[in-house]
């Protein structure tokens, strides 16, 4: 089995397994639907039209957990993927497995603690609009 993504641009054409590989590919295949029916199906807009700009659709769902097993049975089964997916053997050795938005959080809670770091060009870059629009730039912070 070629787990190359490069297959998708050579001659012939191979595919990626879909979510739950060889033994639940039918997983992956289904979600992919499901996606495309929420996004570009409700909003009326996908596939089916030409390309212009962007195109992204979005679709929002709000779920309660507490309306169907409850908070703690929820928290409990995603708890437990959570930690099967952080057990597993990592793609890039000495690297842990993250999940989605962990990178992130953790990036938010230090800059929360810490500050923001911005590009060196940035704030030269909104002195002009500062002046203009009468806003006091805020004082650099040196860590």
């Amino acid at each position: 089995m070629d787990c190359n993504p490069a297959v998708l641009f050579q001659e012939p054409k191979g595919t990626i397994l879909p979510l739950g590989g060889m033994d639940s590919g039918h997983k992956g295949y289904g979600l992919t639907l499901l996606v495309e029916a929420l996004t570009g199906g409700l909003a009326g807009h996908g596939r089916a039209d030409p390309r212009e700009g962007w195109g992204a659709t979005v679709f929002v769902q709000i779920i309660d957990p507490r309306a169907f097993a409850g908070l703690d049975a929820f928290t409990r089964q995603t708890g437990a993927v959570t930690q099967r997916c952080r057990a597993s053997r990592p793609a890039k050795p000495g690297t842990p497995v993250r999940t989605p938005s962990e990178h992130g959080l953790q990036l938010a809670a230090q800059q929360r603690e810490q500050g923001v770091a911005l590009y060196p060009a940035t704030m030269p870059a909104l002195e002009a609009w500062a002046g203009k629009l009468g806003v006091a730039l805020p004082a650099a912070a040196t860590r």
